[in-house]
C-alpha cells in the first residue's frame, strides 16, 4: 500500500484561512492589523520571487506589507538604520531580511538587530538559543522547522516517543528542526555528510526529515516501512521532457519511498507552502503580543 501523501498545499491552505480570519477578529476589535516589512538587498531573481511570494500572501490574509528593496552597495550601517528604523515603527509586527545578503554585510550583525519582539523568522541568536535549550520558550521558531512539525502534528502523526532523524545540520533548517523534536519528546539523531553508514542510520527512522540540499540522495530502501518522510529539499534536475527544462525534486526518492513509507510530502507541494504560512502566523502572533502590551 503507498505511502499517504502529506499535502502541504492545503494544510497551508487552511492555516492561511485561520490566520485571515484571527487578522479580521484583530482589525474588528482594535482598529489594527499585522504589519510585516520585508528587507530586501540588491537584485537576486530568486529572493526578488520570494519576497513577491511573501507580499502577496500578506495581502490575502489581511496583513499589511512594507517593502525596502535596497541597492546591493549599501553599507552596513546603513542596513543597519534601515532595520533600526523598522524596530521603532509601531505598524511594523514582524522584520524579514531577505537572506543571503551581499557578501561584504555580516548577516549575524543584521539578524541580531532585529527586535526580538518582531524576529518573525526566528533567527534571532536568542530565539535560537532558547530554541536549544530545555524550558526556554522562544518568542518565534524558525519558519520551515515550524511547518515541519505542524505537518506531522495536522496529519495525526506521533512525535513523542519516536526515533527521528532529521538528515542535514543547516542553522535554517536541520539543527532548529532537531531541537523541536528533541522538544517533542522524539528520540533524537542528526546526520550529516561525516556520518557512518548513513543508510543504516536514516533506517532507524519512525520520522525522517530530510534537509540536505541533494537531489533524490535519499533511496527508498533506506526508509523504515511505516515511516513519516518530510522532504525538506527543493532541487532542479535537468529534464528534457518538461518545457522548462528541468523538475523540481527533493532530497528523496519520491517514487521509491512512496512504495515503502507511511506517509510522505511531495516536492513541490508539501514543506514549501508552510513555509509563508509560519511566517504569516508568527507576524500575526508578533501583532496580537504587542496589541496585549498596549
Amino acid at each position: 500500500m503507498k505511502a499517504k501523501i502529506i499535502d502541504g498545499k492545503a494544510i497551508a491552505a487552511t492555516i492561511r484561512e485561520e490566520i485571515r480570519q484571527d487578522v479580521a477578529r484583530m482589525r474588528e476589535a482594535h482598529g489594527r492589523v499585522p504589519g510585516l516589512a520585508t528587507v530586501l538587498v540588491g537584485a537576486r531573481k530568486d529572493s526578488e520571487t520570494y519576497v513577491r511570494m511573501k507580499k502577496k500572501a500578506c495581502a490575502e490574509a489581511g496583513i499589511e506589507s512594507f517593502g525596502h528593496e535596497l541597492p546591493g552597495d549599501i553599507s552596513q550601517e546603513d542596513l543597519l538604520a534601515v532595520v533600526k528604523g523598522l524596530n521603532a515603527d509601531p505598524a511594523v509586527h514582524g522584520i524579514l531580511v531577505q537572506l543571503p545578503l551581499p557578501d561584504h554585510i555580516d548577516d549575524e550583525a543584521i539578524l541580531a538587530a532585529i527586535s526580538l519582539e518582531k524576529d518573525v523568522d526566528g533567527f534571532h541568536p536568542l530565539n535560537i538559543g532558547r530554541l536549544s535549550m530545555k524550558r526556554r520558550d522562544p518568542l518565534f521558531v524558525p519558519c520551515t522547522p515550524k511547518g515541519c512539525i505542524e505537518l506531522l502534528d495536522r496529519s495525526g502523526i506521533e512525535i513523542s516517543g519516536r526515533n527521528a532523524v532529521v538528515l542535514g545540520r543547516s542553522n535554517i533548517v536541520g539543527l532548529p528542526v532537531a531541537m523541536l523534536l528533541l522538544h517533542r519528546n522524539a528520540t533524537l539523531t542528526v546526520c550529516h555528510s561525516r556520518t557512518a553508514d548513513l543508510p543504516a542510520m536514516v533506517r532507524q527512522a519512525d520520522i525522517l526529515v530530510a534537509a540536505v540540499g541533494r537531489p533524490e540522495m535519499v533511496r527508498g530502501d533506506w526508509i523504515k516501512p511505516g515511516a513519516a518522510v518530510i522532504d525538506v529539499g527543493v532541487n532542479a534536475v535537468d529534464d528534457a521532457d518538461d518545457p522548462r527544462g528541468y523538475r523540481l525534486v527533493g532530497d528523496v526518492a519520491f517514487d521509491e519511498a512512496r512504495e515503502v513509507a507511511g506517509a510522505i510530502t511531495p516536492v513541490p507541494g508539501g514543506v514549501g507552502p508552510m513555509t509563508i504560512a509560519m511566517l504569516l502566523r508568527n507576524t500575526t502572533d508578533a501583532a496580537a503580543r504587542a496589541l496585549d502590551r498596549g
